[in-house]
């Protein structure tokens, strides 16, 4: 039986790995170096205190109890695509096919320790909850949240999530009626940031921000991070007691230190079946992948999971010995549940149209819900709803 080897537990490995597991054509083993699936979407509540840290966890012990993959939790250290092995810092894997989901790193900038991001290492997220209770004890202060851009790659930003804290953070200080003792600013090197959402959706969010008394500050390159300080292009600085940054992606140090082809930022190059360019039985998928397609496709979990499900799709197939394979590129799409504490806006944007829905209190529980489901149908408790 052929094995294939999944190298990640995010959103993209472990639908990569169930798919494959549930067609019982090959032994499949998901390498990760946490024991979690983290749910990232649903993290933006945990410094508003929307949420606890472990009810964004869903353990990958109970996901392989329940699908019946192989799990090894270790450190991945090296790829050698040549000779179809994985170095561990605890072993040496073998493989039939391999799954790219590794993630990616973050771009570096100067001061960025002085940063708290919720896009990063999960327990990022306490410190910054943390940072937050301070300044709600001192009853006053001012907070900055933004992101950063990536001109090599433009798919590897991770703006949404910063404009959902935004919004949380508003109606988390307004539930404690000291919302006027505190500025909160936002800043992104982009003119426009959000553009790739939609004009009507950028136009939207911009005015919320706006009626919110949430300053902007967008445009501007940055420079570096200081401990209370933005730096910009301009020599012009934007004073802070917190930092809430996100930058954008890069290639993951595993891949870039690897004999795969990438892209000027790191990225796997895949064609339109997420299988690595000048290899046979190597595929990547969500961060971990270039994703090629229009100049407004932002990477999202909903595509990584697909990606996972067609790369799963494909290695079945030519285990097989079909011809049949599915692509990726048709499905390219926006779709966020912008959540804004009392509320949230549906965005959708693919090739032919771009539309955003206000969901007043609804929204809100609505993300809700969708973490439940998320967590439920990983745990196959739940059964998952067709195209979801």
């Amino acid at each position: 039986m052929k094995h294939v080897l999944v190298l990640g537990g995010g959103f993209a490995g472990v639908e990569a790995a169930i798919a494959l597991q549930k067609s019982g054509v090959c032994s499949v083993t998901l390498v990760s170096d946490r024991e979690y699936l983290f749910v990232y979407p649903i993290s933006i509540w945990i410094p508003t205190h929307g949420i606890d840290f472990n009810q964004v966890q869903v353990s990958l012990y109970d996901i392989q109890k329940k699908h019946g993959f192989n799990l090894i939790i270790d450190t991945v250290q090296k790829i050698e695509s040549n000779n179809s092995t994985v170095y561990c810092s605890k072993q040496i894997l073998t493989y039939d096919f391999v799954i790219l989901a590794l993630g990616a790193n973050k771009m570096k900038h100067s001061g960025i320790e002085h940063t708290y991001s919720i896009c990063g290492k999960p327990e990022v997220s306490l410190e910054l909850r943390n940072a937050l209770d301070t300044l709600v004890k001192q009853n006053k202060g001012k907070i900055a949240i933004g992101f950063g851009g990536n001109p090599k790659d433009t798919s590897a930003v991770r703006g949404g999530p910063a404009f959902e804290f935004a919004f949380n953070v508003h109606q988390y200080l307004k539930s404690k009626r000291i919302r006027n003792n505190f500025e909160i600013h936002m800043f992104a090197p982009m003119a426009e940031p959000g553009a790739r959402m939609g004009k009507k959706a950028m136009s939207m969010v911009n005015t919320m921000l706006s009626n919110v008394g949430i300053s902007k500050h967008f445009g501007k390159k940055i420079i570096q991070f200081e401990p209370s300080n933005i730096v910009f292009e301009d020599n012009s600085k934007l004073n802070a007691d917190l930092i809430m940054f996100i930058p954008a992606s890069a290639g993951h140090e595993v891949l870039q230190q690897s004999d795969l082809p990438l892209n000027e930022a790191g990225f796997a190059i895949i064609d339109d079946t997420c299988k690595v360019k000048s290899t046979s039985n190597v595929y990547a998928i969500g961060d971990s992948a270039a994703i090629q397609g229009y100049d407004w496709i932002a990477k999202q979990g909903h595509l990584a999971e697909l990606m996972g499900k067609h790369a799963a799709f494909n290695i079945i197939q030519t285990i097989k010995g079909t011809n049949k394979r599915k692509g990726y590129h048709s499905h390219l799409n926006i779709l966020c549940v912008m959540d804004i504490g009392n509320g949230a806006a549906f965005i959708f944007r693919n090739h032919k149209r771009a539309f955003v829905i206000p969901m007043p209190i609804v929204g809100h529980w609505l993300k809700q819900l969708w973490g439940v489901y998320t967590k439920k149908t990983k745990l196959g408790t739940l059964p998952r709803i067709p195209g979801m």
